[in-house]
């Protein structure tokens, strides 16, 4: 495993990543109707593009298996594909980021008990809950925060 900084960014490059994002969400976001995957789909390859620091996991060959945003000290994306689940690229990179970015910050959807399970390994812990996503959606939202 190898973590890279891609810096370029067009569809072609960042469709890989949109696959990891897609079999990760159907693995661990199972409150999510196929409908609003699809919907939030959309949105995907723009947030890939508009992060300031997108890290990826990838094989010795190059294909990724995982990858994270990062927006100066938060953790704003970490998706690993459901075939590496549970094999050290998510904990990877969010060492890496804690280690090079300071991460100390992250929203997680409280419906996605694995992924705060994770966090709270990683050091996080839940500051405050929103009843909604940052789109308005019924998802609620834990924000978690590192404790040192």
């Amino acid at each position: 495993m190898k973590l890279v900084e891609w810096r370029e960014r067009t569809p072609a490059r960042l469709a890989p990543l949109l696959t990891v994002w897609e079999t990760s969400v159907r693995a661990t976001h199972l409150f999510l109707s196929e409908h609003a995957i699809l919907e939030i789909r959309g949105y995907v390859p723009q947030a890939l593009a508009e992060v300031p620091h997108l890290l990826v996991a990838e094989e010795d060959d190059g294909t990724p298996k995982a990858f994270m945003g990062v927006d100066g000290r938060r953790l704003e994306m970490l998706f690993v594909a459901a075939e590496a689940r549970g094999k050290g690229y998510g904990s990877a990179l969010l060492r890496y980021g804690i280690e090079r970015f300071d991460i100390d910050q992250l929203a997680v959807n409280e419906q996605n008990p694995q992924a705060r399970g994770f966090y709270e390994r990683m050091g996080f812990r839940v500051e405050r809950r929103s009843p909604v996503d940052e789109q308005g959606q019924p998802y609620p939202i834990l924000y978690m925060r590192r404790m040192d």
